[in-house]
């Protein structure tokens, strides 16, 4: 069955840490993280609608400006999600450019900025181009607990990890699979059209009734899944984790959130023989982050964020990751 989001890594293994979150119907992507995109078209980034960052090092948000000179003159809003003070930050960020050219007759672009913890919202703000990004307080979203994005079809989920100081990983949880069978459609005389991505959408947020079809006939959405018009199965799960160390918790925790995901990313920077390194810097290794990978049961499993010392060696790297996701074992 085709796959909601199609995810990719913006950068190569050994660059920053960002992930590319395609959807396939509708014009709409997300990012795990924002570091480098200079490798993204303008019109990708043109589709963005949510950011979710991990952190606020630099190789993990140095790409904000990039997101802002590109979609400043398009109207449309972006909600950038992160853990305790990436609002204030993204304040600071504006607050370095001079706005005098902006007004009201500019293009209505905002910026919503989340601060996000174990627990909830802590902070949340809007900046308007119209208001030369000032920022103007937001009510604090009140949603299930690990849950920063709460949508019909979708879900977004975060976990806190320790990297110093906190890093979340996230999940993106597509709440059912829909796809269209095209031959049993027309064995029921049904055109294809526009009412099939209403039925899709109704059936990912699980409401059953009736839709309208091409023709402004009713059509019963059950009906049409039990003549297998339209199939459906489990929801894809997209899984990110970088910038951790290798405790307890946050074993813990990227397996929580890492768990039975059809895809996850995982940051796996250092070779184990210098598991020492790692540990002082609170990052994973290879071996470390394939055993983490097993462990949560995830069906493919991508490593990245490799260390730049070891940029003539990423053949090792991935080798001792495949191995350790492969095969049982203690790293």
């Amino acid at each position: 069955m085709s796959a909601l989001v199609q995810p990719r890594l913006v950068n190569d293994a050994f660059g920053d840490s960002t992930l590319f979150l395609d959807f396939a119907f509708g014009r709409r992507a997300m990012l795990f993280d924002l570091g480098d995109i200079h490798a993204l078209s303008p019109r990708e980034i043109g589709r963005v609608t949510h950011v979710f960052v991990s952190h606020l090092h630099m190789d993990h948000f140095a790409g904000f400006d990039r997101l802002l000179r590109l979609r400043l003159n398009v109207a449309g809003r972006v909600r950038i999600v992160g853990p305790p003070g990436l609002c204030e930050g993204v304040a600071h960020k504006l607050s370095a450019y001079r706005w005098n050219l902006l007004g009201e007759t500019s293009p209505d672009f905002a910026l919503e900025a989340l601060d996000w913890r174990e627990g909830g919202f802590v902070a949340a703000g809007l900046f308007r181009a119209r208001a030369g990004f000032a920022r103007i307080e937001l009510s604090l979203p009140d949603l299930s607990p690990g849950v920063i994005l709460d949508e019909p079809g979708l879900l977004v989920e975060a976990v806190p990890l320790d990297h110093g100081i906190p890093s979340l990983a996230f999940a993106l949880q597509e709440r059912l699979r829909v796809n269209v069978h095209k031959a049993r459609l027309d064995e029921m005389g049904l055109a294809v059209g526009p009412w099939l991505s209403r039925a899709k959408e109704r059936l990912r947020a699980g409401e059953g009734g009736e839709v309208e079809g091409a023709e402004g006939q009713a059509l019963s959405l059950d009906a049409l899944v039990r003549a297998g018009a339209l199939q459906t199965a489990d929801g894809q799960r997209v899984a990110y984790v970088t910038d951790a160390g290798w405790s307890e918790a946050n074993r813990k925790g990227i397996r929580a959130i890492a768990k039975n995901a059809d895809t996850l990313f995982i940051e796996a920077g250092f070779l184990d023989a210098d598991r020492a390194i790692a540990n002082g810097r609170h990052h994973l290794t290879a071996a470390q982050a394939g055993m983490l990978a097993r462990e949560a049961g995830a069906r493919r499993a991508v490593p990245h964020h490799y260390s730049p010392r070891y940029e003539t060696r990423e053949a090792e790297l991935a080798a001792e990751f495949e191995a350790a996701y492969r095969r049982s074992g203690e790293a």
